[in-house]
C-alpha cells in the first residue's frame, strides 16, 4: 500500500473547516475531515510526520468505571474512533472492518491491541447501550462515554471535528463528526497513522501486524 504523509498541523486546520453528518444525506458530502495534497489522497493510510499526542481523556467505560485513555492504553497498540451507536452506516462498518481484520492476528496480538470507540452522542450512548452495541461487534472493543465537551476537545486534539447531536431536516437525530481512525504506536503512544471511512477489511488486515509492532504501514 502506498502511503501519504501530512503534518498534524495541516490536519488540525482541515478538521476545523470540514464536517458532515454520519448517516445523513443532507449535503451529499462524505462525513470525513478532508485533507488536501498529493496524488495518494485516496489511499487508506495517512502517515503523519508529526504524530498527535494521545487524547487526555478520562471517561466512563461500558462497565460504568472511569477509564483513563492515556494510562489504560499506554504501551499497547491502540486504534481510536469517534462515532455513535445510532449511526446507520459508517460507524458500524468501520468497527466491523477492524473486528474482522483483528481476527487475522495471532491471539497474543489480538489481546494486546486496544480498539477504543468514543461516543460523539453521549446523551443516548449510555455505558449499557455502548456495551450492548460493541458486544455484537467485538467484546474486546472498549466503549467510552461521558461529558460531551471533554469528548469534543479530545477529538479536536487529534484533528477530528465533533459537533453536538442535532435533528436533521427530517427530525432525525444525527451526530456530526469526522470519521478517521487514529492509530497510536505502542512504542511512543503517539498517533502516527490515520485511516478514513473508505478503508477496507483488506487494508486493515494488511496494516494491523505493522501497527501492532509500532511500525509504519
Amino acid at each position: 500500500m502506498r502511503k501519504k504523509t501530512f503534518t498534524a498541523a495541516v490536519l488540525l486546520a482541515a478538521a476545523t473547516l470540514t464536517l458532515s453528518a454520519c448517516g445523513s444525506d443532507d449535503d451529499g458530502k462524505p462525513p470525513v475531515t478532508v485533507v488536501s495534497g498529493g496524488s495518494d489522497a485516496d489511499k487508506a493510510a495517512t502517515v503523519l510526520d508529526q504524530p498527535f499526542d494521545k487524547p487526555d481523556l478520562v471517561l466512563t467505560d461500558t462497565h460504568g468505571r472511569k477509564y483513563d485513555l492515556r494510562k489504560a492504553t499506554q504501551g499497547h497498540p491502540t486504534l481510536v474512533y469517534f462515532g455513535y451507536t445510532h449511526c446507520p452506516d459508517i460507524c458500524p462498518t468501520t468497527m466491523s472492518n477492524i473486528a474482522v481484520a483483528k481476527k487475522a492476528l495471532p491471539r497474543a496480538e489480538q489481546n494486546d491491541l486496544r480498539v477504543v470507540f468514543v461516543t460523539t452522542d453521549p446523551g443516548r450512548d449510555t455505558p449499557a447501550e455502548l456495551g450492548k452495541w460493541l458486544k455484537g461487534i467485538d467484546p474486546q472493543f472498549i466503549g467510552l462515554t461521558g461529558d460531551f465537551a471533554k469528548i469534543q476537545a479530545g477529538a479536536r486534539s487529534v484533528g477530528i471535528s465533533v459537533e453536538p447531536t442535532t435533528k436533521d431536516k427530517n427530525g432525525k437525530l444525527v451526530s456530526v463528526h469526522g470519521t478517521q481512525v487514529v492509530a497510536f504506536s505502542p512504542k511512543t503512544d503517539a498517533g502516527y497513522v490515520l485511516y478514513g471511512e473508505d478503508t477496507t477489511v483488506d487494508d486493515y488486515t494488511k496494516d494491523l501486524p505493522k501497527l501492532v509492532e509500532g511500525a509504519t504501514p
